[in-house]
């Protein structure tokens, strides 16, 4: 019988879908999971972004010592600004508990705090990353596994009942950008001068913090998405939009190249004008993708069998010692 792994799970952002599949994936492979976000709120608005203060982070540090003094079998740092406080907790003399961290993408891009993460993934007993994108850019070995998407909730639903749903016209054309403009490494300024230079009148329209189970419609009711990120670990986006049948235009960031290799109705461009000669044509076309057959291979199962394999061989390691 496959004994239960306890884990301390620490996350800047517990709400997001793909943190929320990793619970589901590595439930589905007797892993006991206790996720300690970290206190207040980072979240983009439509016109500004909410962050969290060193004040929280001090907070943050009491919470985790405490937790970590439960019996875990180890400690899973998600995003690099907690990893940290994951090797704080592993160093306590009771606990001496292993570290596991999974990086999501944005901690070497554009973060003041990218040489501190770095030394302390350096402290980490296994590193995850979800792309090899990711893993190019971190200076140690690393797993690679990927966030899956959850297929059951991202799935094609008709147009005319999506836009029901989230309260869009019917005879719009629609371009979907998925975050809020106030996040500059999306790069919304791209994305409208792209759109607004099309030769057909286009809507473009922007989503962001709506409630997960809202998502699909979104995706669903946008004759296309457009993904114009400086750049990614992902985008999950780009799995969750081919899932539904919608078609995508992204620039070559994180996997979005690999999701899209095979999908019909989509493509992959950086400079302005190409992605909008790229868009100009999947909205011509008017016909979906069948992006929904070229991700179906790798669910929640399997991700959690590849993290449950790295726990056991982060554990051994420190039994061996």
């Amino acid at each position: 019988m496959r004994t239960t792994i306890r884990v301390l799970s620490l996350t800047t952002t517990d709400w997001r879908s793909f943190y929320q599949s990793q619970l589901a994936a590595l439930d589905s492979v007797d892993v006991e999971v206790t996720t300690l976000p970290v206190p207040g709120e980072h979240r983009a608005r439509e016109d500004d972004v909410e962050q969290r203060t060193p004040v929280d982070y001090a907070r943050y540090l009491p919470q985790v010592l405490r937790a970590a003094g439960d019996d875990y079998d180890l400690v899973h740092a998600n995003y690099g600004l907690t990893l940290p406080f994951a090797v704080a907790a592993s160093s306590l003399p009771r606990t001496e508990l292993p570290v596991v961290c999974t990086l999501w993408g944005g901690e070497y891009r554009d973060n003041s705090y990218a040489s501190l993460i770095e030394r302390f993934v350096a402290r980490a007993d296994e590193v995850v990353v979800p792309s090899n994108a990711m893993a190019d850019r971190v200076d140690r070995s690393c797993h690679v596994v990927p966030f899956p998407v959850d297929t059951k909730q991202f799935r094609p639903i008709p147009r005319a009942e999506a836009r029901e749903r989230v309260g869009w016209t019917s005879d719009e054309r629609i371009v979907l950008f998925p975050y809020a403009p106030s996040r500059e490494e999306k790069d919304y300024p791209l994305a409208k001068r792209v759109v607004d230079g099309l030769e057909e009148e286009i809507t473009l329209r922007t989503v962001a913090n709506e409630p997960y189970e809202d998502v699909p419609y979104y995706l669903n009711a946008a004759d296309a998405v457009l993904l114009t990120s400086r750049f990614e670990s992902g985008p999950m986006t780009v799995k969750e939009a081919a899932a539904c049948n919608t078609p995508v235009v992204s620039r070559d960031v994180g996997f979005a190249r690999e999701v899209l290799a095979d999908v019909s109705n989509s493509a992959i461009a950086d400079d302005e004008e190409a992605l909008r000669d790229r868009l100009a044509t999947v909205l011509e076309t008017a016909e979906p993708s069948d992006g929904r057959a070229q991700i179906t291979g790798y669910g929640t199962e399997e991700m959690g069998a590849r993290l449950r394999a790295i726990y056991e061989r982060c554990l051994e390691q420190t039994m061996r010692v």
